[in-house]
């Protein structure tokens, strides 16, 4: 039997960082959301774990084996062994939670076929802080680290959804480490429209001090007219919401013919 899923991309629709805590890791506030598209994957009954790649993105990821897909696998029952294939359509180090999406999809083939073991958030939280997230891959709340989460119902799912990226790779530590220490204040409360809305991305700046095209590609996005665009996680991706799919294809039309070196993917929020 094989099973497949797709690794539904992760946005961060606001990211408020309350403070850097004493182990190096910082306190934050998110609001997660996932696109209805990604990577995908496929997994086969095989006497051994083992792990293809190929895809856009594939060449982006130094070591296979020892990458996220393969340390999920080691850490789910998941019988004798797997064969894995994965098609890496995201960018890397983009701020869509990537290597996340693709571990989180592997529990789901696990919970599938197996079932998923008694304690498998703590395995997940263990692989990275967005991947228990990424594992239901529905829209939720993260405290803490971004582990701790809280189901909210959605009034934005199936709201079409432009994600840009300037084929730029941000790495997560140095944008964090930029960060001002400024606390700006709790992200607010209500729906998920109005907490979207009303809230930020306190990691937008560093980012841009960092990798400055993503200023480009956050005008670019505005001057199409969405109710929302912003920068998604540390960078370098942005998104932009609207409220027609007519909308959302112009859009991604103009982008495509004013800017055809950025990576883009077009979709529905779940």
């Amino acid at each position: 039997m094989t099973f497949s899923e797709t690794a539904y991309a992760k946005i961060n629709l606001a990211l408020h960082v309350r403070r850097r805590r004493e182990d190096g890791y910082h306190e934050l506030e998110t609001l997660f959301a996932f696109v209805d598209d990604g990577d995908r994957l496929s997994a086969a009954p095989a006497s051994t774990d083992s792990l293809a790649t190929h895809g856009e993105f594939a060449g982006k990821i130094d070591d296979p084996f020892g990458n996220i897909v393969a340390k999920a696998l080691l850490a789910l029952p998941h019988g004798k062994g797997w064969a894995v294939e994965l098609e890496k359509r995201l960018p890397v180090a983009a701020g869509l939670g990537g290597g996340s999406a693709d571990a989180g999809a592997v529990f789901r083939m696990v919970e599938s076929a197996h079932g998923l073991p008694d304690g498998w958030q703590a395995k997940a939280a263990k692989l990275g802080a967005d991947v228990p997230a990424c594992v239901r891959s529905t829209t939720c709340i993260g405290t803490g680290t971004g582990t701790d989460l809280a189901a909210i119902e959605s009034d934005l799912t199936g709201t079409p959804v432009l994600l840009v990226n300037p084929r730029a790779a941000v790495p997560t530590g140095p944008v964090f480490k930029a960060w001002d220490g400024l606390d700006r204040g709790p992200m607010p409360t209500g729906s998920v429209r109005a907490i979207a809305l009303e809230g930020r991305n306190d990691l937008e700046a560093p980012a841009i001090a960092i990798c400055p095209v993503i200023a480009q590609v956050l005008a670019a996005l505005r001057a199409t007219d969405p109710f929302l665009a912003r920068m998604s996680g540390s960078g370098a991706t942005c998104f932009a919401l609207y409220e027609t799919e007519a909308q959302l294809h112009a859009a991604a039309e103009k982008l495509a013919k004013a800017r055809p070196e950025w990576w883009q993917m077009t979709g529905k929020l779940r």
